[in-house]
């Protein structure tokens, strides 16, 4: 379940955003999905994080593409999973290019898988 998601997650990267991640870790923690992708930025947005501007201006861009992306990601995570996705949280560290998704889905799919 996790190699899929993990899959999942890349290939949405290469078609939503353009580019995949250097390297990709999905767990799945009872209700949790926690994936954590690194070398996600590219080269422009790499250039901009060289100022504090350019960091709010990647950050900010960033939430805005995963916001529209969102349905079609959750809808995938609970595909994998065979539960009902809650949520969705994300954050970006654009200084050292990494970026964390936790999904909350409806119950206990490390014990449950299904």
């Amino acid at each position: 379940m996790e190699n899929a998601i993990r899959n999942a997650v890349i290939k949405f990267e290469q078609e939503f955003m353009g580019r995949g991640p250097d390297e990709v870790r999905a767990y799945v923690v009872r209700d949790l999905v926690v994936v954590r992708l690194k070398g996600v930025l590219t080269l422009a947005e790499r250039q901009l994080a060289k100022t504090a501007e350019g960091v709010d201006m990647v950050k900010r861009l960033r939430q805005n593409l995963i916001a529209q992306g969102r349905d079609k990601l959750c809808e995938q995570v609970s595909e994998i999973t065979g539960a009902k996705t809650l949520a969705l949280f994300t954050d970006i560290d654009v200084q050292i290019g990494e970026r964390v998704f936790v999904f909350t889905v409806d119950r206990d799919i490390q014990h449950g898988n299904r």
